[in-house]
């Protein structure tokens, strides 16, 4: 595994919870979690092939009690109840017709997060959806580089049944060479449908509209 360039011990903890980790063993599973490196950053998660990930992840979360948030797209929270709910699991509403788009969008609230010391860690699949595609959305990078926060390298590997948030790099903005030191990362980490795991480089524009066009 590829070592970044953080190391333990992380000053940000938290308490996490003693019946997750129980139903968590009792599942065989296992999760690696020793802080975070500071309070703003990116996490994503790889490989994401089933709806398992869900509760897996879930469980991996309450386990570590680690807070996170999420994109969803903005009408979503205008739903009475339902978008009260999406905002306590940590969605963060965000306009997709916006001229900045939603990576200028949430780089600038972590950018203010950072400024205020609040705490604002995002989680997303860069794979954005189950089903194989040729690569990876490159949301997740171009917004770690404007934002200037650390990339947390979630493993959610089924063969071992492990979850492992204890990776994280700074991105320098060489693509070629960052994408290579993320696929070292996860190598030999393997989703719930292999078959289905994404090839570890970016797509290119017009690849990644047409993937969401077709998803």
């Amino acid at each position: 595994m590829a070592a970044g360039e953080f190391s333990p011990p992380f000053p940000v903890t938290f308490k996490g919870s003693s019946l997750a980790r129980s139903l968590f063993s009792l599942m065989g599973w296992k999760v690696y979690f020793d802080g975070l490196p500071c309070r703003q950053g990116i996490a994503i998660i790889y490989p994401h092939t089933s709806n398992w990930d869900f509760l897996t992840l879930v469980l991996a979360k309450w386990s570590a009690g680690v807070a996170v948030r999420f994109w969803a797209k903005d009408s979503l929270f205008q739903i009475p109840l339902f978008g009260r709910w999406l905002r306590w699991l940590g969605g963060v509403p965000v306009k997709r017709t916006l001229a900045q788009g939603v990576v200028t969008q949430t780089a600038q609230a972590l950018l203010q997060a950072k400024r205020d010391d609040d705490y604002f860690w995002l989680a997303l699949a860069p794979e954005g959806t189950r089903k194989h595609i040729p690569g990876w959305r490159s949301g997740f990078y171009r917004t770690a580089l404007m934002a200037d926060v650390p990339l947390c390298l979630v493993q959610l590997d089924y063969q071992r049944k492990a979850v492992s948030v204890s990776e994280f790099i700074r991105l320098t903005g060489d693509e070629h060479s960052d994408m290579l030191r993320i696929a070292a990362a996860y190598e030999g980490v393997v989703g719930y449908h292999p078959t289905n795991q994404a090839p570890i480089h970016l797509l290119d524009a017009s690849v990644a509209r047409s993937e969401t066009i077709n998803k």
